[in-house]
């Protein structure tokens, strides 16, 4: 496959993994980003054995250890835009959550995951 099949390929596979939300800068504005999606988006998330849900349960976990708000809120918004995930199940996560990573850390994503939540109804109901 070529680097621009690639490149595509990811550009494709980050739109479904987001639901659209992301935009993709222009091939070659970025490095990073041209890394990111021939690499991450067009290798990791397309393989087979594992499910872009299961995937983003792993992404959950790890990023809810590190305590990344932000990019919790995002992957939970992805999660129940996609019907991933239900509210009840991104609640789980951080519970658990809590008992591995830390009360401190996953009640600091408590907060935007309940936002994330009201959003994406409010989004669908409106």
């Amino acid at each position: 496959m070529s680097d621009s099949e690639r490149r595509q390929r990811g550009v494709e596979t980050m739109k479904r993994v987001y639901a659209g939300d992301v935009v993709t800068p222009p091939a070659g504005s970025l490095p990073f980003a041209d890394l990111m999606l021939e690499q991450l988006f067009a290798e990791v998330w397309t393989r087979e054995e594992l499910s872009i849900r299961e995937r983003r349960l792993v992404l959950l976990g790890i990023i809810g250890a590190l305590g990344e708000r932000d990019t919790f809120q995002i992957q939970v918004k992805a999660a129940l835009k996609n019907g991933e995930l239900t509210p009840a199940q991104v609640r789980e996560v951080v519970i658990t959550l809590a008992q591995y990573a830390g009360y401190p850390r996953a009640a600091a994503q408590l907060v935007a995951t309940e936002q994330t939540i009201m959003a994406v109804e409010k989004e669908r109901s409106g």
